[in-house]
């Protein structure tokens, strides 16, 4: 993890690798954005930016090495896009150019970061998008194979520079960065381990060691115990691998919490599509559906290491769907934990059986919100693509609660419906609902499914709950961008603390 540090000193005299600065687009030239640097250095960065022909666009990174009047021996000139009213630059700009210069200083061991952050807020997003973009995964490279290894390898230090050290809420976002960037870097970790590092126990085994010696309890079923639960969801899609499945049950219950929002995660160690069987094509990213459950790990975590006045409960339904002989097949039935039976149609549509043992179990809790957070269906990359998640539910405003934290987080996700008209499409002739209906609209079919195991909450009425399909975005299999590497991405973390944040009334 890379280290975050602050300096208040002149950005002329850091002596650390490289120095970032930030170009803008302004009518129709590129003009640097460097206040803390001598008017001299600004003009030989500008003569060295029209040379190069730099754009300012906002997914540009040009080095230029040795500018006289600047310690450091390369400077990034990041663009920024267009130049902004009065200088402020929003949040996720700043992110994200700080996460695309870190990615392009890969291999050196620090640099500083001058960009015009402002205030704490912005101080913040430059930290937190410098450290997501220092981020490789290296568990199972080899010394052996490693060429080119060492220019691979993500910055050790990142410096933000022209900050207030000593202002204690500048010190405050900074260290915030740091946690949420920790929590994604152990999603994506988790998320890009090959599968058969990863099966249920392993990750259970995970999930303890990640928490050991903080304020979060955990609690860990293995097959014994939800058999004699009654967790027919997660038996029935494991029931297919030799490596059963567990339950993982995260609880951080601060004194004088303020409110109690459960977490529901998807954790299919890994999809074959059992005896529905996918083509070989769609099992190569598979691994990734876990990440539902990896990312509710690493919230309750953070929501833990900053210590926010709210129980954070978290439910991590963890399964291997494998064709084998003993797996589930189609047209079985399944009697789901509380009672409710399934008419298994397509195995292949097995998250939604194992959100809801976990959506029942987490609703006798009776918190006061349930989030659920799954790689659910094809059908949301179909709707929105692979950078857009979706968000739908029964609260209109715990949804737009949440739609307004996870775009503080920089994260997109798209608010859709739930018609009433889908639901007779799961009509079953043998059990209470089938696990497949209409194939238009898959995506809230499935969010349909799920609804039918949300908890009703006091007086009868349906407990406040929004699912979130995050398909597409959760694992990048195109070229990284701005602060996304390839692979796992750790998306839902940052915007699940954010809710977690304004549930307690904390700022985001």
């Amino acid at each position: 993890m890379v280290e975050l540090m602050l300096s208040g000193k002149n950005p002329k005299s850091y002596a650390g690798d490289a120095l970032v600065v930030g170009v803008a687009q302004r009518d129709g030239a590129a003009v640097v954005v460097a206040d803390g640097l001598p008017r001299a250095v600004r003009a030989a960065l500008g003569e060295a930016a029209a040379r190069l022909r730099v754009s300012g666009a906002a997914d540009s990174v040009d080095l230029v090495p040795g500018v006289e009047g600047v310690s450091a021996g390369v400077v990034a000139l990041v663009g920024l896009g267009a130049a902004a009213e009065g200088g402020r630059y929003d949040a996720e700009v700043l992110r994200r150019a700080a996460g695309r210069a870190a990615r392009a200083l890969a291999g050196r061991a620090s640099a500083g970061f001058l960009l015009p952050a402002g205030d704490a807020a912005g101080v913040g997003a430059v930290a937190e998008g410098a450290a997501l973009g220092a981020y490789a995964f290296t568990r199972f490279r080899s010394s052996a194979g490693a060429e080119g290894a060492s220019a691979s390898q993500p910055l050790a230090e990142v410096t933000v520079l022209g900050a207030k050290p000593r202002d204690e809420d500048v010190a405050a976002a900074v260290e915030r960065a740091g946690i949420l960037a920790r929590a994604v870097a152990v999603t994506r970790d988790l998320v890009n381990t090959p599968p058969g590092h990863l099966p249920p126990a392993d990750f259970a085994a995970a999930a303890v060691e990640h928490l050991a010696g903080t304020s979060v309890g955990v609690r860990v079923l293995d097959e014994e115990d939800l058999s004699e639960g009654g967790y027919g969801g997660l038996l029935g899609v494991g029931q297919g691998s030799s490596r059963p499945p567990r339950l993982v049950v995260l609880d951080y219950a601060p004194k004088g919490a303020t409110g109690h929002l459960a977490l529901v995660g998807k954790g299919i160690t890994f999809d074959s599509g059992g005896l529905s069987l996918k083509p070989a094509s769609g099992m190569e990213t598979m691994k990734c559906d876990m990440a539902g459950a990896a990312a509710v790990l690493a919230a309750v975590r953070a929501v833990a290491d900053l210590g926010l006045p709210l129980r954070v409960t978290g439910w991590l339904a963890m399964a291997e769907n494998m064709p084998s002989g003993t797996a589930q097949r189609p047209s079985d039935v399944l009697t789901t934990y509380g009672g409710k039976t399934v008419e298994v149609l397509n195995t292949d549509a097995e998250g939604r059986l194992v959100l809801a043992d976990a959506l029942v179990a987490a609703g006798e809790e009776e918190p006061d919100h349930i989030v659920d957070v799954a790689t659910l269906t094809g059908a949301q990359m179909v709707a929105l693509g692979n950078r857009v998640s979706a968000v739908m539910g029964n609260d209109d405003a715990l949804r737009e609660r949440f739609l307004a934290a996870s775009a503080a987080a920089g994260e997109q996700f798209w608010p859709m419906p739930l018609p009433v008209e889908l639901r007779s499409s799961m009509d079953s002739q043998v059990a209470d609902i089938a696990n497949m209906g209409d194939r238009f609209g898959g995506m809230l079919v499935a969010g349909l499914f799920l609804q039918e195991f949300v908890p009703a909450g006091p007086e009868g009425r349906p407990r406040p709950w929004i699912h979130l399909d995050i398909a597409g975005p959760a694992f990048n299999s195109g070229s990284p961008h701005d602060y996304t590497p390839k692979g796992g991405t750790g998306v839902a973390v940052r915007s699940l603390v954010a809710l977690a944040e304004s549930l307690a009334g904390s700022s985001t």
